[in-house]
């Protein structure tokens, strides 16, 4: 099992990288260092494994040779679906979803950078988007055809396999908490419904009332998607607004911690208008979510029925494990070819041991970030940022 080499984390000096058509934030980390020597050995090493890396993938993905990037800890996504706009999208909105992305990444960094796991990492990088009404999770979650609220969250731990995850909760203020607790607390992978509410309220968690998640933002799209429904052809014409509302968004992190340990999670309110019982992807492990350490953390957002139907996190993993692919030829075959044939879309996130990230998306966009090992921080919210795969 691959460690994180001392030196990354123990750098003395804050990168401010340019990175094309990204909104970049430094985030301080921790001080001291190496000499020159050790430096220089420990980055060859890195560019040797690289590049033999790098010629297997060409071999085998010759769609998607290289990661988005390297060296990454922690990664977020808000959602894939409908993209966001540039041109209409003005600068308040624009520094509203950066700075969201920003936090949870941040959140999760401050877990890592005291020696926390990465288990820790996930949940705090999850619960800061389960808190910002502008995702479709916890606060903001969409509503269902009968105007409630029903959440689901999971995650899952890459040292030993263990996982959790609830579905269909209603009054659980962070749902990734709930996951987080039966992980924990219980013999189980998965509780639903009042089961699962009851489960996280005896253990002490926070609760709330259905209307703590509603939104005019959710409840105008779900009037949008009930005259759509009924045949109204203005409720067609409403590109933007359902943008938005990121109706089939979703949130989700993984990190790498000190010791080499992989973690993800997820969390989302579903989609609007969905029936009451609807269960997606995204609390079931192996679907929306995936964590080993020998291979990858994984967490999906879109059409969730179709990510169940492909099983399509722990297909990744598997394609890693059994296929030796690297994680951009193993994520860019399950999103970008396997699961279209299906007939969905969506994205994913996906973080090796070795640090190597991917987040490849066959939808329009996917807000998503990440955070290297130097402290920087990059933030993608528009297609042309992050176009789709094809």
């Amino acid at each position: 099992m691959p460690h994180r080499p001392a030196t990354a984390w123990l750098a003395s000096s804050l990168l401010a990288a340019a990175v094309l058509t990204t909104t970049l934030i430094v985030v301080p980390g921790a001080s001291g260092g190496h000499g020159p020597t050790a430096a220089a050995h420990t980055t060859q090493q890195k560019q040797e494994q690289q590049a033999r890396e790098e010629k297997k993938e060409r071999g085998s993905a010759p769609g998607k040779p290289r990661p988005d990037a390297r060296d990454v800890v922690i990664a977020v996504h808000g959602g894939a679906g409908a993209a966001l706009d540039r041109e209409t999208t003005g600068p308040e909105r624009e520094k509203a979803y950066r700075d969201g992305l920003a936090a949870a990444l941040r959140a999760g960094q401050r877990v890592l950078a005291r020696g926390g796991d990465s288990l820790d990492a996930v949940e705090a990088a999850v619960r800061e988007l389960e808190d910002n009404p502008l995702f479709n999770a916890g606060k903001g979650a969409v509503f269902t055809a009968d105007a409630g609220h029903e959440l689901d969250a999971s995650v899952m731990r890459g040292s030993d396999l263990k996982a959790g995850a609830v579905a269909g909760v209603t009054s659980l203020r962070n749902p990734v908490e709930g996951a987080r607790l039966v992980l924990e607390k219980s013999k189980h992978v998965l509780l639903s419904g009042e089961g699962a509410d009851d489960f996280g309220a005896r253990h002490g968690l926070r609760t709330v009332t259905q209307d703590y998640y509603w939104t005019q933002a959710r409840w105008d799209a779900l009037l949008r998607a009930k005259e759509t429904e009924a045949g109204d052809p203005a409720a067609r014409r409403a590109p933007e607004a359902l943008a938005d509302a990121q109706s089939t968004g979703t949130v989700g992190a993984v990190a790498l911690d000190r010791r080499g340990d992989l973690a993800a999670a997820t969390s989302t309110g579903g989609l609007t208008n969905k029936l009451p019982g609807r269960i997606g992807d995204s609390p079931l492990i192996g679907a929306g979510t995936y964590a080993d350490n020998r291979t990858v953390a994984a967490s999906a957002t879109g059409a969730g029925e179709v990510f169940i139907r492909g099983a399509a996190t722990s297909t990744l993993s598997h394609l890693i494990e059994f296929k030796g692919l690297g994680v951009a030829s193993a994520a860019y075959e399950v999103i970008v070819k396997r699961l279209p044939r299906l007939g969905g879309q969506g994205g994913v996130i996906a973080l090796d041991p070795r640090g190597d990230f991917d987040a490849p998306h066959s939808s329009p966009g996917m807000l998503h970030g990440y955070l290297t090992e130097d402290g920087t921080v990059v933030t993608k919210i528009f297609p042309d940022e992050s176009p789709a795969n094809t």
